[in-house]
């Protein structure tokens, strides 16, 4: 019994350390991964979205910087791997709806004024909904976090 529940693991642990015998091409036991816009959206910007409020909102400006480079990049990966969303240029859609509140933010971090970065992550925040809505995904709805959802994570400045 523990040889049959065993054998998947041995030809994933070759996949995906690249060994594979004759009996496993290569280019079988791992198709191209190909995400959704969807994925992109929930795996790199929405994170980035969190932290970045939760790091602003906890003053914690070196953190807010750096969160906001990421999900600046964040928006230029999904460009580069999907140039086109229906007919959009996903590049200059993401930037005409995040260049005003990306300039706001970075702003708002570089002289740490708590006011002007709630009001600029709130323009960004309903810039992403605006977006969503232009594209027929009028349900998914972003909100400013409230609560932290990533317990493993502090987002106050650091004291060392």
């Amino acid at each position: 019994m523990l040889v049959a529940l065993g054998a998947p693991c041995v030809g994933l642990a070759q996949a995906a350390s690249g060994k594979t015998d004759a009996a496993t091409p290569a280019a079988a036991a791992l198709p191209d991964y190909h995400p959704s816009m969807g994925d992109l959206m929930t795996m790199a910007v929405q994170p980035r979205h969190i932290k970045l409020g939760l790091a602003g909102k906890q003053q914690n400006w070196t953190y807010a910087e750096y969160e906001l480079s990421e999900l600046r990049n964040a928006f230029a990966r999904i460009a580069r791997t999907i140039p086109k969303y229906r007919s959009w240029d996903t590049a200059a859609m993401a930037t005409a709806m995040t260049q005003a509140p990306f300039g706001a933010l970075e702003l708002a971090i570089k002289e740490r004024n708590t006011t002007q970065f709630a009001a600029a992550y709130t323009q960004l925040t309903q810039a992403c909904n605006v977006c969503h809505q232009s594209q027929n995904h009028a349900a998914v709805v972003i909100e400013v976090p409230d609560a932290a959802m990533f317990p493993d994570q502090d987002f106050r400045p650091a004291t060392r």
